[in-house]
């Protein structure tokens, strides 16, 4: 498996092109899982766990790799589906980076990696019992697989503090920009909460869309409505990985649409920083935040709107 996934380059070349890669896995029964590969820097056998005291109920212990203290999480339990039983001499874990933290995920056993288009990738359906814990669905040989909110398991096991002070925000800015629109795009319902709990005291109109072709089809309605979009809509933020269409796909539209090609997207994604940095002068978005630093966002976003409405940088 190690050298499935040691060439990220062959892989970028998927990305700006609607598709991507998933790692397939099971949680110790039939039912496949799904993690994109991007997030994926190993996977191998369970190393030795030191155990920690007062250690989240889903956390088996910590493991040493590569110099670093590596959480492990049992990803059964923590989607609520009890506690993984596996022998742990012969427990496999796979090794992800997400805004920009590492940590290893206990799984039954890894399966493949499976190559897609991004329009394969659909949302849960409603009477999902697990939706709480997935971004999306897709078939693969005929069976379904599940792809786990990994943002959701870890705002659960470490939650962020969103509340900010007053000095966070910029009263200026935030007079020119009190009543218009900002698009926030993203397949999680707890990024969307987060983003809104930093991004509403600033006095926007936040307007949700759960995957890049929702947010498209949004643009084309106000386009057929004859709304001044440019004017109206502030800037778009939007997440990379999302079902039907992803976020590089999504801007690569935008740009090519006379009537919008002007608007202001920034992508903002758990993806590694180097990568999007790369991606974003490819398909041409302003801009990159990684996921999720509250503090970084709202100072990044004002930032850029402050660029955007031709106003001097903010005197810290």
């Amino acid at each position: 498996m190690s050298g499935v996934l040691s060439s990220v380059d062959a892989r970028t070349k998927l990305v700006g092109q609607n598709r991507l890669e998933l790692l397939l896995f099971n949680l110790g029964g039939t039912q496949q899982f799904a993690i994109n590969v991007f997030k994926v820097q190993e996977v191998m056998r369970l190393p030795r766990l030191t155990r920690i005291p007062d250690r989240h109920p889903v956390v088996r212990g910590v493991t040493h790799l590569r110099g670093q203290t590596v959480p492990v999480v049992d990803l059964r339990h923590a989607i609520q589906m009890g506690p993984l039983k596996v022998n742990e001499s012969e427990a496999t874990i796979i090794v992800t980076e997400y805004n920009r933290t590492v940590q290893a995920f206990l799984v039954g056993g890894v399966d493949r990696i499976v190559n897609m288009n991004w329009n394969e990738i659909l949302p849960p359906p409603g009477g999902s019992g697990r939706q709480h814990y997935l971004t999306a669905i897709t078939r693969i040989d005929d069976r379904i697989v599940e792809i786990i909110d990994v943002e959701k398991v870890l705002a659960e096991i470490a939650p962020y503090q969103l509340n900010l002070s007053e000095e966070a925000y910029d009263k200026e800015l935030m007079a020119r920009i009190k009543g218009k629109d900002i698009l926030i795009v993203d397949d999680s319902h707890v990024a969307i909460h987060q983003m809104r709990q930093v991004l509403e005291p600033m006095g926007m109109n936040i307007i949700e869309a759960h995957n890049g072709l929702e947010a498209y089809q949004l643009l084309m309605h106000w386009k057929e409505e004859g709304r001044d979009i440019t004017d109206r809509l502030l800037m778009i933020i939007t997440d990379a990985e999302m079902p039907e269409m992803d976020g590089y796909m999504l801007t690569t539209e935008i740009r090519r649409d006379p009537e919008l090609q002007s608007l202001m997207v920034i992508l903002h994604t758990s993806l590694s920083g180097n990568f999007n940095k790369a991606m974003v002068e490819k398909v041409g978005c302003d801009g990159f935040l990684s996921k999720f630093a509250p503090e970084a966002l709202a100072k990044d976003v004002q930032r850029l709107l402050r660029q955007k409405l031709n106003m001097p940088p903010r005197e810290e």
